[in-house]
């Protein structure tokens, strides 16, 4: 585990004082914790326990923070019997959370970052808009899911079309950041196509001067995180990426979660968890 990484990572236990679900089995978890709200960096995750009948936590990406109150979101999708589990947790329960977990995005001074979040790789964009949303970047976010949205998506101030796309999330809208939703289940005002698709819209309408600024962000599934990677090739854009891998400690100890990253010495297998989850795109694709 790197030194940089280390000194973040706590074990406490965290009351729950919001839970929320959406349609396509899609929840969002408050949880107080004032020292994890403290700590958090864009990208981090936490090692959540689900339930007292099962020992194996489960990885959540952190989706916002309040630190003046000391609280923290996540935003999950039910996909096994684990978030099952943590779908039934009520208002009051306190699980036991690990974290924040692993490296963080790293701004850098392109002042156009493109934040593409695909599924339940969405939270850690949200989570680099609300760190950058009182200053002087200018993001534009573009959001894709085949499930429905997690929110009451709805057409962004700015109505500007981006090949169909006029609708934005509420939260970054009250941020004062441009977003824009991508999917292929013909919702109303979103972008009929992959993630990809619309950046492209995005970038070609960009002038040179916009373009140089521009810096890639993402997180997604892998094949979606594929298609970002060769899209920011294609455009000869920098572009860090957050990988989903299965995890069982999360804390760098059982190597279970090594993916091949390309180094100045040559291949090396790094552990998500702890190495990353961020990397850059051009050393893992």
């Amino acid at each position: 585990m790197t030194k940089e990484n280390r000194g973040s990572i706590q074990v406490i236990d965290c009351q729950i004082l919001a839970h929320y679900q959406f349609a396509g089995d899609q929840h969002i978890l408050t949880m107080d914790s004032p020292e994890i709200a403290k700590a958090t960096k864009p990208g981090q995750f936490v090692h959540i326990t689900v339930s007292d009948a099962l020992l194996m936590r489960r990885p959540i990406s952190i989706m916002s923070i309040d630190a003046e109150n000391g609280t923290f979101d996540l935003l999950y999708k039910v996909v096994g019997e684990g978030t099952r589990q943590l779908a039934e947790r009520k208002i009051g329960e306190v699980l036991s959370v690990i974290g924040p977990i692993g490296n963080s995005f790293k701004m850098t001074n392109k002042k156009r970052p493109l934040l593409i979040g695909g599924g339940v790789g969405m939270p850690p964009m949200i989570s680099i808009a609300q760190s950058i949303k009182d200053s002087d970047y200018q993001p534009f976010t573009i959001l894709g899911s085949e499930a429905p949205f997690p929110f009451d998506e709805k057409a962004a101030n700015n109505a500007e079309d981006y090949a169909g796309a006029t609708h934005t999330m509420p939260l970054l809208e009250d941020w004062g950041v441009e977003c824009r939703l991508a999917s292929l289940q013909n919702y109303e005002g979103v972008y009929q196509g992959y993630v990809t698709g619309l950046a492209k819209v995005y970038l070609d309408g960009l002038s040179a001067n916009e373009l140089a600024q521009v810096e890639v962000y993402s997180c997604g599934p892998h094949p979606m995180l594929v298609a970002v990677a060769k899209l920011a090739k294609e455009y000869n854009l920098p572009c860090q990426v957050s990988l989903e891998e299965y995890m069982a400690c999360a804390v760098g100890g059982c190597a279970g979660c090594v993916v091949k990253v390309q180094t100045e010495s040559g291949p090396a297998m790094k552990r998500v968890c702890v190495d990353g989850p961020i990397f850059d795109a051009a050393l893992v694709f």
